[in-house]
């Protein structure tokens, strides 16, 4: 069909997501083949999905449905249009293609809320290809953000409470409190049971410990120069980076500098986006290191007595939510974590429900963050592996105005007008910008799997333009290239894309990661910067250096590499635009993410909680007398 390209005039996000009155979601659950006691409705609007789901339906996703990946080029103030992409290619699929009737669902990352009430707005999509209702989908939705915040910031808070009471009580005392004495017997929980298994006095009979002893069982000797676990929130609060804990009258002597991250980069958002059950998610919690020991040895939250209490919080967190788009097409919400600083994916939980749920012929269609060199290569590289599953087709997104600011266009201000060269024809500047979207096409064919490249038009991109996106593409080994209006159109406009996405799915893959396990730290990490980023070469720091040395004697060097950079190039430096060469990556630090299953190496300075612009998103956001929310993006 011809390509529908027309995007303006289209009303505004939030007035496209009121012009549809939602589907009650219990009915999109009965359509997806979920029985009542698998789903719990929170409202009209949204549902926690049951883990039995998946178990109910034999625990076993592969070899099921089609697997499809939508990524995107190196973004840009201008907006690629990745999750507007992710919702209107399922649209396109689920309401639009009658054989495919209740089999594709879409799975894509809750929003933080602080992009929300910062600089880039929600993540619902954008124009007629939306989840909505877009207000509870961009807030609150149903509390996983918050109970990751109060998990991390009890764990933060075990830490500074064992090392105080380590230092102000005796052997004894501190192990009878631990381990305390009711009705004439030792009360051992499970995690004071491994903690004495781990130390070789799991079969020795507690009334026989000597001082020595119980000063093991007790004290974790934590290292507080060594303490990498922070404390977390949800907003945008660049005052909170650094500061010092344990400033009042009782804890004096006891301070310590560290700060705060934004709550989708606290390890716990990575564990659940990781986890493939709530046994393996109560394991997992318990493997986060938080510390070294004065003798140089991991401390774990399992350590702490506290992974337990952890999973308590996160027990409802762990069932993705389900709710719709404007076509009502079903979206499995779960897991947020950002791809600059973790692994960028939605979670593995909400990809095994939904592939059990569409079966054999349909899609789950799945969205990485950021660009294909951060969020597709920690999709393949990490979350593959730990689910199993491999994709059957990349979706790239790329819009004519980004390319062209890739081309070397004028820098783009928030709230400027844009330069003519964005508005008019510049078939040359487009030209140049390709250079971006054909390293991303050669990247991700390095992973054996065939890329489908989404134009996503706008009313100014001319014929000429997108023909000299789609020569390159074609020429750099892509499947196909398809223009798609599916922010104006919905689902319609996006059939075009979905039906390349099906030729694409159609065909036999042979799909690899980039590096085995079995590598050292350091080679992992070339592998990455040299096949993905085209780095020459890498320069480790003092501190990036004794963090290997540390990691391969405590036996984390056999973990994934998460690399934490920019998102705006391919290089640590975001100034350098297109497919730049010959440079090299800088790797400040290294952290590691154990419970997860990862290391993060940070490539330059990588703050881990945002800042505010002069002029955030929030300045717009209000509620007008009936309620009703305005201003939301």
């Amino acid at each position: 069909m011809a390509p529908l390209t027309t995007r303006f005039p289209v009303p505004s996000d939030i007035e496209c997501a009121h012009s549809v009155t939602p589907v009650n979601i219990g009915t999109i659950a009965k359509g997806l083949g979920l029985d009542e006691e698998e789903f719990d409705c929170y409202g009209k609007c949204k549902a926690k999905v049951k883990l039995s789901a998946y178990q109910n339906r034999s625990g076993d996703a592969s070899g099921t449905g089609k697997y499809v990946v939508v990524t995107g080029i190196t973004p840009t103030p201008l907006g690629e249009g990745k999750s507007t992409t992710t919702v209107g290619l399922a649209q396109a699929l689920g309401a639009h293609f009658p054989e495919l009737e209740n089999k594709v669902v879409a799975c894509v990352r809750q929003p933080s809320q602080g992009p929300t009430f910062g600089i880039k707005g929600g993540a619902a999509g954008g124009g007629y290809s939306q989840v909505i209702p877009m207000e509870e989908f961009n807030l609150h939705m149903t509390g996983d953000i918050h109970a990751i915040t109060a998990a991390n910031n009890l764990l933060a808070a075990a830490i500074d409470t064992r090392i105080f009471h380590e230092s102000t009580q005796k052997d004894e005392a501190l192990f009878n409190r631990l381990v305390p004495l009711k009705k004439g017997e030792r009360v051992l929980s499970r995690t004071m049971r491994l903690r004495l298994e781990k130390l070789g006095l799991g079969d020795k009979p507690i009334e026989e410990f000597t001082q020595a002893d119980m000063a093991r069982a007790a004290r974790l000797n934590i290292d507080k120069a060594t303490v990498t676990w922070r404390r977390v929130l949800d907003t945008n609060d660049r005052f909170l980076r650094a500061l010092t804990v344990g400033q009042g009258p009782a804890e004096k002597g006891y301070n310590r500098e560290t700060g705060f991250d934004i709550t989708v980069a606290s390890e716990i958002m990575a564990v659940l986006a990781l986890t493939t059950s709530l046994g393996d998610m109560r394991e997992r919690l318990g493997r986060m290191v938080v510390a070294s020991d004065l003798d140089g040895n991991a401390v774990t939250a399992e350590d702490l007595n506290v992974a337990g209490a952890l999973t308590v919080l996160m027990k409802d967190a762990i069932e993705p939510t389900l709710m719709q788009t404007l076509e009502a097409t079903p979206v499995l919400v779960h897991a947020g974590p950002f791809a600059n600083i973790a692994h960028g994916n939605s979670s593995i939980v909400a990809d095994q429900i939904a592939l059990s749920l569409v079966g054999e012929g349909g899609y789950v269609i799945t969205e990485a963050g950021f660009g294909a060199d951060i969020g597709f290569e920690k999709f393949c590289n990490i979350k593959c592996r730990y689910s199993e599953y491999k994709p059957d087709c990349a979706v790239i997104v790329a819009t004519v105005r980004a390319l062209k600011m890739h081309g070397g266009g004028p820098e783009v201000v928030a709230g400027r007008p844009l330069a003519d060269e964005y508005l008019s024809e510049n078939v040359e500047l487009v030209r140049r910008g390709c250079s971006n979207l054909v390293r991303h096409i050669e990247n991700i064919k390095k992973f054996g799997i065939p890329v489908v490249v989404a134009l996503n038009a706008f009313a100014s991109d001319t014929q000429a333009e997108q023909d000299a996106i789609k020569a390159a593409s074609l020429e750099a080994g892509a499947f196909e290239v398809q223009v798609s209006s599916h922010h104006a159109h919905g689902g319609k406009g996006a059939l075009d894309l979905a039906e390349a996405v099906r030729r694409a799915c159609s065909g036999a893959s042979s799909f690899d990661f980039l590096y085995p396990l079995d590598l050292p730290i350091k080679d992992k990490i070339w592998a990455i910067a040299k096949e993905i980023y085209r780095a020459s070469d890498i320069k480790y720091s003092e501190e990036a250096e004794k963090k290997i040395e540390l990691y391969t004697k405590q036996g984390f060097d056999k973990l994934p590499m998460c690399m934490a950079k920019t998102q705006y190039s391919f290089s640590d430096d975001p100034k350098l635009k297109g497919a730049p060469t010959d440079f090299v990556i800088s790797v400040d630090d290294i952290r590691a993410s154990v419970g997860a299953g990862f290391l993060f190496p940070i490539l330059g300075k990588m703050p881990t909680i945002p800042g505010l612009p002069t002029r955030p998103c929030f300045f717009d956001i209000d509620i007008d007398e009936d309620g009703n929310i305005i201003g939301l993006m």
